[in-house]
C-alpha cells in the first residue's frame, strides 16, 4: 500500500495485501530510532562542531547535543500537534509512528555534516570551485579528457557540497549491511530525512524548499523507490519534514545563543536588554516573563555568578517554550497546505523571537573571534586533506583507470589511500553498475572524496592533517 507512513524496508517488496513482520513490541518506527541511536555516525557527532571547534568547556553544545535536543523538541511539537488535531497526521499512531520518526530525523538531520560544521562545507566547495575548470571533464589539469564528464547541473554537488543530501547517503548506503542498505531504515523515515526534496538540477531559489539539494545523482534510484512507496513526488516534502526544520531553527536561535552566555561571551541581562530593546520582540510574551523572574533572581540575594545560571536557566525554558508553541501553532494553521504539498513557508519563518535570536547567535557565536581562528584552521586542514585524498584516489595506473580499486603508483598515494574507510571504497567499486553518471568513474572519484572527508570528526581531521602534511 502506497502510503506516506510506509514501514517497509528499501529491501522489502511491497505487497498489496502483504504487510511487513513486526518484531517484537516495537513498531518499525522505534526500530529506526533505535538503529540510528546506536550508530557510529551519530557516536562521531560528539566531536562535530555545534558553534564552538574543539571546546574545552565541557558544557558547551557539539553537534551530538545538538541533534539530541532537536529530536526532543521535535517529539514535543509532535504530540502537541497531535493533541490539537491528529487528523493532520491521517490518524496513524502517535506513539508508535509518528514520535519515533520525529526522534529519528531530528537525530539524524546533521549526520552528513564534514567537520567545522557549515564552514567545512564552505572549504570542501572552495576547493572543487578552484578546479572545477578540469575536474569534472578532464583527468587532471591541463590533461586529456575524460571518457565520461560530470554534466553542468550536476557541479553545485561539489561545488556547492551540503551535508543534506551527504545523511541520506550515509544512513541507507555507506554504513555496513549484508544487502548494501546502510542501516536499512523504513522508506518514510528515509524521505522524512529529506529536507530539500529536489535534486540538484531542479533547485528554486525562489522555493523554500527547493533552494538546496536534498539527495545526490548516487541516489537517485533510493529516492525513486521512496517516492514509489510512499507516493510523494519530486518537490514535494513529507510532513514531519516541517517539524524537524522547525526544531533545527529553535535550537540554532535559543540554544547556540545559550552557549554563548555559558561561555560569557554576552551575559543574560545583555540578551535580555537586546529583545526589550527592539521593536519586534520587546513586548512578547516570553520577554516580558523573563524581565519579571530577572527581577525577581536579583531580590533573592544569590551570589551574581549563580544568579548568572539560574538567569540563563529561564531565558532558555521561556524562549523554547514560545517558539515551540509558535511552531505547533503554525502547523495546525498550515496543516491542509502542509498534507496537501502546497505549504512553502518554513514554520519559523514569521517568528520575530527567532530571527532576534538568531541575529544574536550570528554576532556573539559564530562571529566570535576564537570560532573564526577554529573554521579557519580547520578550513585549511579541509583543503590540505581533500588535496592528499584526491592525490591517492587518483593515482592508478592509466590501463586501470576504470579500477578504483586498482593498486596505487606511489609510497604516499598508498598510505592516504589506506587511510579510506573500507565500507567507502567498497560503494565507490560496486557504483560502477550504477545507471548514467553516478556510474561514470570520475563521479565515483569525487563521491569516494567526499564520503572520507564528510565523515571525519572535527579532531580526527586536525590530527591527520599534521600527519600528512608532514610528508609533503
Amino acid at each position: 500500500m502506497v502510503t506516506i507512513w510506509s514501514d517497509w524496508r528499501v529491501g522489502e517488496t511491497p505487497g498489496a495485501e502483504e504487510q511487513p513482520s513486526r518484531e517484537g513490541l516495537r513498531s518499525r518506527f522505534q526500530q529506526d530510532y533505535d538503529r540510528l541511536l546506536f550508530s557510529t555516525p551519530v557516536r562521531r557527532l560528539s566531536d562535530k562542531t555545534q558553534v564552538w571547534p574543539m571546546d574545552a568547556n565541557d558544557g558547551v553544545r557539539t553537534r551530538l547535543t545538538h541533534s539530541h535536543e532537536v529530536a526532543n523538541l521535535a517529539r514535543s511539537i509532535g504530540t502537541r500537534i497531535y493533541g490539537a488535531q491528529s487528523q493532520l497526521f491521517s490518524g496513524v499512531d502517535l506513539h508508535q509512528v509518528i514520535q519515533p520518526m520525529l526522534s529519528a530525523i531530528g537525530l539524524a538531520h546533521d549526520l552528513g555534516n564534514p567537520p567545522f560544521g557549515h564552514q567545512g562545507e564552505a572549504a570542501i566547495g572552495r576547493w572543487f570551485e578552484l578546479r572545477k575548470d578540469w575536474i569534472f571533464t578532464n583527468h587532471g589539469k591541463g590533461s586529456r579528457g575524460l571518457p565520461v564528464s560530470i554534466p553542468d547541473e550536476m557541479h553545485p554537488e561539489f561545488l556547492k557540497f551540503d551535508g543534506n543530501p551527504q545523511t541520506l547517503r550515509l544512513i541507507s548506503k555507506l554504513q555496513t549491511n549484508i544487502a548494501h542498505l546502510g542501516l536499512d531504515l523504513t522508506t518514510a523515515t528515509l524521505v522524512a530525512a529529506i529536507k530539500y526534496p529536489v535534486s540538484a538540477a531542479n533547485r528554486d531559489k525562489n522555493n523554500k524548499i527547493a533552494k538546496k539539494y536534498g539527495y545526490f545523482e548516487s541516489e537517485r534510484a533510493l529516492v525513486e523507490r521512496l517516492r514509489s512507496d510512499t507516493g510523494l513526488a519530486e518537490g514535494q516534502r513529507h510532513p514531519l519534514t516541517w517539524i524537524m526544520e522547525a526544531c533545527d531553527d529553535i535550537a540554532y536561535s535559543v540554544l547556540d545563543v545559550d552557549d554563548a552566555m555559558k561561555k560569557g561571551v554576552i551575559s543574560p541581562d545583555d540578551v535580555l536588554a537586546s529583545l526589550r530593546a527592539d521593536d519586534k520582540t520587546k513586548s512578547h510574551e516570553a520577554v516580558r516573563k523573563a524581565q519579571t523572574k530577572f527581577e525577581e533572581i536579583e531580590c533573592a540575594g544569590r551570589r551574581p555568578e549563580l544568579a548568572r545560571d539560574i538567569k540563563i536557566g529561564y531565558l532558555r525554558a521561556y524562549f523554547i517554550d514560545a517558539l515551540i508553541e509558535h511552531a505547533s501553532r503554525g502547523y495546525v494553521l498550515a496543516g491542509k497546505a502542509i498534507n496537501a504539498f502546497s505549504h512553502r513557508t518554513p514554520l519559523m519563518d514569521d517568528s520575530d523571537l527567532c530571527d532576534k535570536l538568531k541575529e544574536l547567535a550570528r554576532q556573539h557565536a559564530f562571529g566570535n573571534p576564537g570560532v573564526l581562528r577554529m573554521e579557519a584552521y580547520g578550513a585549511e586542514a579541509i583543503d590540505g586533506l581533500m588535496s592528499a585524498f584526491w592525490d591517492a584516489i587518483h593515482d592508478r595506473p592509466t590501463e586501470d583507470f576504470e579500477n578504483i580499486l586498482a593498486r596505487r603508483s606511489g609510497a604516499k598515494s598508498k598510505y592516504v589511500f589506506a587511510l579510506i574507510s573500507q565500507n567507502y571504497i567498497e560503494d565507490a567499486a560496486r557504483s560502477a553498475q550504477a545507471p548514467g553518471i553516478a556510474g561514470s568513474v570520475r563521479y565515483r572519484e569525487l563521491r569516494l572524496l567526499t564520503d572520507m572527508l564528510s565523515g571525519m570528526t572535527d579532531s580526527f581531521a586536525i590530527k591527520l592533517w599534521d600527519d600528512v602534511k608532514d610528508m609533503q
